[in-house]
This record gives C-alpha cells, sequence and structure tokens, in this order.
C-alpha cells in the first residue's frame, strides 16, 4: 500500500535511493574527495545492487568517478611465487558487471615488483603505474607512507585533475620516525567484557580507544603495552585484583548491560584506593560514579537504571525526555548520539588538559548521572569538572590531584577525536600520569 500501485523495481529504485544518499553525503562532507567502500568480495550477491549503484554513478558523471578495487596476490609458502591469476580472474568479474576498475591496490605479503605489475596491467588493462603496492605492515600507520612512496596520490589526483595541497608527508613522516625511537615502556590495563570469543581475544572491539592510547604515548615519546583483562574474569576471580598493581594505569571503555559490571566495579574500588591511574570511557565514568555512590558517599545498593531501575539508589539514569521516547517505542536513534558542547570547570585536571573551558565532544549513550545524587557526590569529594552549558548534564567527574594522581571519566567518547597526529589531550594527561607514576 505504501507504494500506492506503483512498479518498484530493486536494481532502478533501490538503486536510485542509494545513489541519492551518496550525493547527500557527498554534499553534507564538503571534502574534495569521498571514498566509498563496497564492502566484500567480487562476485557476492548480496553487493550486486551497490555494484549496479556505482556503475550508474560513474556513467551520470564519468570524469567524477574512480573505481579502486583492492585484491590479494597470494604467494603460496610451497611455490615462492607471487601469483597474480586470482587477481585477472577478479578485474574480469568486475568488468561483468559493467565497471572498469581505473587502480588496483594490490595486497600482498611481500611488495609487489615490476614484473607482476607489467603483468596485471597487460592482462587487465590498466596502466602499470595504477596498480600500486600494498605489502604487509606491523602497523596501519606506515601504509601512508608505502603508498606515497608508489605514487598513489599523485595517480588519484591525477585522475580528478587535481592538484596536492600538500607536496609531502613531512609531519606523518616525523610522527613515525617518533614512534620508532620512544624510550621506556608503560604497562596499562583495558578492562573489559567483549573480549571473550571462544578460545580467541577480540581487542578490536575497543579498536579507537587502543589507537588513541597509541597516539598519545608516542606524543610522550613512550611504548605502552596494553593488556586485556576480561571483567568476567575478575568476578570469578580468575583474575585476582591484586594483578591491577601490576600495571602502570587502568582504562575501562564504554559497554552496556550487566555482564561484567561487578568485575569492573571491583577493579574500579581497587585502583581508586591504591592510587593507579585510571580512565574511564562513558560506562566507565557511569561506573566509576556508582562505585564511588557505593563506597565512599555511602549509597548501599547504588546501580543504574539499565540494571536495576527498582535499587534504592539509582545514580545513573535515563533522563525524562528519554523515559518519555522509550515509552513510545522510540528506541532508533533516540540515544544522545553526535557532538555536544560542554563548559569546564578552571583549575581542575579536565581544564588543565584542555586549557580552554569550553570543548566539544561526541557521544552515544542514553543514561547519565542523576541529578538527584549529584549534590551528595560532590559532598563527598568527587567533582563533576565538565558540564552541559546549562549544567544539567554531568560530562567529566574527577577526584582532586592532592587525593589521586589521576581518576576521571567521561561520559562522552574522546577516542572519537583522537588523531596520530593531534593526540586526544585526556588520553595524553592519562598517559602522562601513567609515565609519572613509573617514573619512566
Amino acid at each position: 500500500m505504501g507504494y500506492k500501485g506503483k512498479c518498484v523495481e530493486p536494481m532502478y529504485h533501490v538503486t536510485e535511493e542509494i545513489l541519492r544518499r551518496i550525493k547527500a553525503s557527498v554534499i553534507a562532507s564538503g571534502a574534495d574527495i569521498t571514498v566509498i567502500e563496497v564492502g566484500g568480495t567480487v562476485g557476492e550477491y548480496q553487493n550486486a545492487i551497490f555494484l549496479e549503484a556505482a556503475r550508474t554513478l560513474q556513467l551520470k558523471h564519468p570524469r567524477d568517478v574512480m573505481f579502486v578495487m583492492v585484491s590479494y596476490l597470494p604467494v603460496p609458502a610451497m611455490i615462492g611465487e607471487m601469483k597474480t591469476k586470482p587477481t585477472q580472474n577478479a578485474v574480469r568479474q568486475l568488468n561483468s558487471y559493467g565497471i572498469n576498475p581505473n587502480m588496483i591496490i594490490a595486497r600482498s605479503e611481500v611488495p609487489i615488483d615490476k614484473k607482476r605489475k607489467e603483468k596485471i596491467s597487460a592482462m587487465t588493462g590498466i596502466a602499470v603505474n595504477d596498480v600500486i603496492s600494498a605489502l604487509d605492515v606491523k602497523s596501519i600507520y606506515d601504509i601512508p607512507v608505502n603508498f606515497e612512496n608508489d605514487g598513489l596520490s599523485n595517480r588519484i589526483l591525477s585522475h580528478f585533475d587535481l592538484r596536492p595541497k600538500q607536496k609531502d608527508l613531512k609531519e606523518w613522516r616525523a610522527m613515525l620516525k617518533k614512534r620508532d625511537n620512544v624510550s621506556g615502556e608503560l604497562n596499562i590495563a583495558v578492562v573489559g567484557k567483549y573480549f571473550d570469543t571462544g578460545d580467541f581475544v577480540l581487542s578490536d572491539v575497543y579498536l579507537s580507544v587502543i589507537e588513541a592510547v597509541k597516539f598519545s604515548a608516542i606524543h610522550l615519546g613512550v611504548k605502552v603495552n596494553l593488556s586485556w583483562v576480561n571483567s568476567k574474569d575478575v568476578e570469578t576471580k580468575k583474575i585476582p585484583l591484586k594483578k591491577m598493581s601490576d600495571f602502570d594505569g587502568v582504562l575501562v571503555p564504554g559497554g552496556f548491560g550487566q555482564s561484567g559490571i561487578e568485575g569492573i566495579l571491583q577493579v574500579i574500588e581497587y585502583v581508586r584506593k591504591n592510587k593507579i591511574p585510571y580512565f574511564g570511557l562513558c560506562y566507565g565514568m557511569q561506573l566509576a560514579v556508582i562505585e564511588y555512590a557505593r563506597n565512599v558517599a555511602g549509597l548501599q545498593g547504588a546501580q543504574t537504571a539499565e540494571i536495576d531501575p527498582e535499587a534504592p539508589h539509582v545514580v545513573i539514569d535515563i533522563m525524562e525526555h528519554q523515559k518519555d521516547l522509550l515509552a513510545q517505542g522510540q528506541y532508533g536513534a533516540s540515544m544522545r548520539l553526535g557532538a555536544y558542547p560542554a563548559v569546564l570547570t578552571k583549575g581542575t585536571r579536565a581544564y588543565n588538559a584542555y586549557k580552554q573551558v569550553d570543548i566539544s565532544e561526541r557521544h552515544r549513550h542514553r543514561y547519565e548521572v542523576n541529578p538527584e545524587y549529584i549534590e551528595k557526590l560532590e559532598e563527598k569529594g568527587l567533582i563533576f569538572s565538565g558540564k552541559s552549558p546549562d549544567g544539567s548534564l554531568m560530562e567529566i567527574a574527577e577526584l582532586p590531584t592532592d587525593v589521586h594522581p589521576f581518576f576521571l571519566a567521561t561520559q562522552f567518547h574522546p577516542e572519537f577525536k583522537a588523531h596520530p597526529l593531534t593526540p586526544h589531550p585526556l588520553f595524553t594527561d592519562f598517559v602522562k600520569a601513567c609515565k609519572n607514576q613509573k617514573k619512566v
């Protein structure tokens, strides 16, 4: 009934909708070049409609679209020779969709040599200089330099008839040089609840947090060794609490739900009492507030409404307008998402890290510190050093520097704004505190 009798065809109407969204995002970004990834492998059925949209986009804007295919070139151990046939076949299969790639990013364990580039070029019609080597590296931050050495940016700019805004990667290369010449090591525990996946540890669930720590470590000229601590193992005492004393700092990233929460609360209490630097993000702040409410403010049974809305002290709760939305069944996009401004209190650790009063940070959560308990928590020494402009939402909680070397948590996600060349000030301050603690 929604289409009112119209004929709807997936390969036209759905494709047009994909194109509409692509164009809208391109316009909104204001970028000179927009990279659109069609994931998966050429030939997968579920990609067909997106490939058709890409083909149509180039048909409508032939001078503004460039196709780059990423292909893996294996080097079988028992043969010792790089094989190009899979890439040749992949290009032909992509041709069958009406798409002719302009460039190939050739993934491999080793650099692709000139002879293989020439062979791929001869078999696919792609220029030799447009076959770009992408060898395996230990760090993703080496990739831009490798691409630049193989002429990637010049080939892309040439295709779009653009000139480079920057002639080299001077700052990036300087960052890599600094990374390779660090002195001293720090051991930091990331205490989370999503690490376990069968017999394997899945640390990538906190990838942006991990990288943000690395950016700040490079900036401070120190190497950081991260250890993954499953909070469920703390609960079962498989990992004893005293193990936290082996680390120079403890970080608790975001999360949802009840599993592993008591383990994290135990860790927070331990590092607070033993003056081990603590940095909490999103749920890591909410749990820090709960721990403080229980063990310092004397609010027995303090809890978050996410776990127990009937707890005697719901110190973390859904805001009233959120309750109205959820009552109406509006769960989608009803979280607090995107960038929001905050105001910092001068003289606090947060202010000293940012060196400014007004900040803007990105959020992804639904629960907040319950306003009914703010005064009680502040009376017991907890400082809310960052608040929303109207003062109703608590953005940063911390303990005074004369009480704890570093105990700070944010309701927002500072890792989302960390960059290799511009580390986030709070991550840098945390790593610095860990460094001072160890006296590296």
